[in-house]
């Protein structure tokens, strides 16, 4: 596996790029902050990736941290999680967190949503 990878024992990976910028983005949170990435029913191939600012982890969470960068994913959406990378891209249509996702059989154009 490649050295720019921080991984956990469900195989969720958190690149050096993802990690950067969720330290970007906490810097202006209260001190503590740490992205949650889940999974919630809908989005336009039945399930959609949902990222939010939290303060809290709860006792099931799954913390996985990569350069001081903090990530919260909720024991629900581990097994739809397992696996994956989380990322940070910048391109010609714009910056966002990209998530490759290997229980994924589809996916919509945008990336934001997935079908098992």
């Amino acid at each position: 596996m490649s050295t720019d990878l921080a991984v956990n024992p469900r195989g969720i990976a958190v690149t050096a790029n993802a990690a950067k910028r969720i330290l970007s983005v906490m810097a202006n949170e209260p001190p503590g902050s740490m992205l949650r990435v889940s999974v919630a029913g809908g989005g336009c191939s039945g399930f959609q990736y949902v990222f939010d600012i939290d303060r809290e982890k709860a006792a099931d969470d799954l913390v996985i941290e990569r350069d001081g960068a903090r990530v919260l994913i909720d024991e629900t959406s581990l097994d739809l999680l397992e696996g994956c990378t989380i990322d940070f891209v910048d391109d010609l249509i714009g910056q966002s967190f990209r998530i490759t996702n290997p229980n994924a059989t589809s996916s919509c154009g945008c990336g934001t949503s997935f079908a098992v």
